[in-house]
């Protein structure tokens, strides 16, 4: 498989897998795999979800295998197909699919956001839709489909707990996340930690747009002195975003922290490139209000 597209800097573009479950289309961010392989027979473990078809250890990994279709509600896969092995949160698992159709690189711009009319935010198993030759190709929430299955997999709301009493701080901190759920906990989480001051967008564009306008007002001191971005995201990446702020001799001082489920070894090389101040795994939200607390205070020092 070819993700040379991974080592690329900022160009706002992904490449998606397409796949099929029962006649349909869907798609897969390329960052996330690992390897496609032929079903093989996997070992039922009891009591667990009935969406988990049981695990397998290839090379001496044990890898959880993941009944996709059981997932959307579209009955259960027969013992044939192919395993897509993802990793992603610091997870191994292997979503079962009818067949791979191919990979198309397109510009995270030219991806439809699921509007109301489809599904609730909360409830959306999709993160965008993409035409590929006359088809629409929905692109799956494989980190909500896994938190769906176990919530310990989503952020552990309990590392804020477990900081204990805080000082308030009014450090103006900007977020760009396109999960309305997932953006709602970071906030949440951000201000039990004693951060205040936020400005939450929805995509890379929209945090860009609040920098831009910062800027030609003279007031990025006073809205703008954090920068928490996604990588998936439609309009604009957090890579892209992170290339724009960090090749602005005006921005380039300020932190940006990827917090993203694609934060892996070659990922992490590719946000360093970019000049990232600090990368975490999206669980670790206790972890996240700990570097944050580190880069306010060395900026706060310069």
């Amino acid at each position: 498989m070819d993700t040379k597209i991974l080592l690329e800097s900022g160009r706002n573009e992904l490449e998606v897998l397409e796949f099929t479950l029962g006649g349909n289309s869907y798609g897969i961010n390329v960052a996330k795999i690992k390897e496609i392989i032929s079903y093989q027979p996997v070992t039922p473990v009891p009591n667990s979800h009935p969406s988990i078809e049981g695990i397998f250890m290839p090379r001496d990994v044990m890898i959880t295998a993941i009944d996709l279709k059981n997932c959307l509600g579209r009955g259960e896969s027969e013992p044939n197909g192919l395993f897509i092995i993802t990793n992603f949160n610091k997870l191994n698992i292997a979503f079962h699919v009818d067949s791979v159709k191919g990979i198309h690189r397109v510009s995270w711009r030219s991806i439809i956001k699921p509007d109301s009319t489809i599904s609730t935010a909360d409830q959306s198993v999709s993160t965008g839709i993409i035409k590929q030759n006359g088809k629409l190709v929905i692109i799956l929430d494989f980190e909500k489909i896994v938190s769906d299955i176990n919530p310990e997999t989503g952020l552990q709301m309990s590392a804020i707990d477990a900081l204990g009493e805080r000082h308030r701080s009014n450090v103006p901190i900007l977020i760009a996340e396109d999960s309305i759920l997932l953006g709602k906990l970071i906030v949440d989480s951000l201000k039990a930690a004693g951060y205040d001051n936020i400005i939450k967008t929805e995509n890379g564009q929209q945090a860009y747009d609040v920098i831009t306008q910062c800027k030609d007002e003279g007031t990025l001191d006073e809205h703008v002195r954090c920068i928490i971005t996604d990588i998936e995201m439609p309009e604009m990446d957090g890579h892209r975003l992170t290339k724009l702020v960090k090749t602005d001799d005006a921005t380039k001082n300020i932190p940006v922290v990827i917090f993203s489920s694609l934060v892996n070894e070659e990922m992490k090389r590719k946000g360093e490139s970019l000049g990232a101040d600090a990368q975490l795994s999206k669980p670790e939200i206790g972890n996240l209000v700990k570097i944050v607390d580190k880069l306010v205070a060395e900026r706060h020092l310069e």
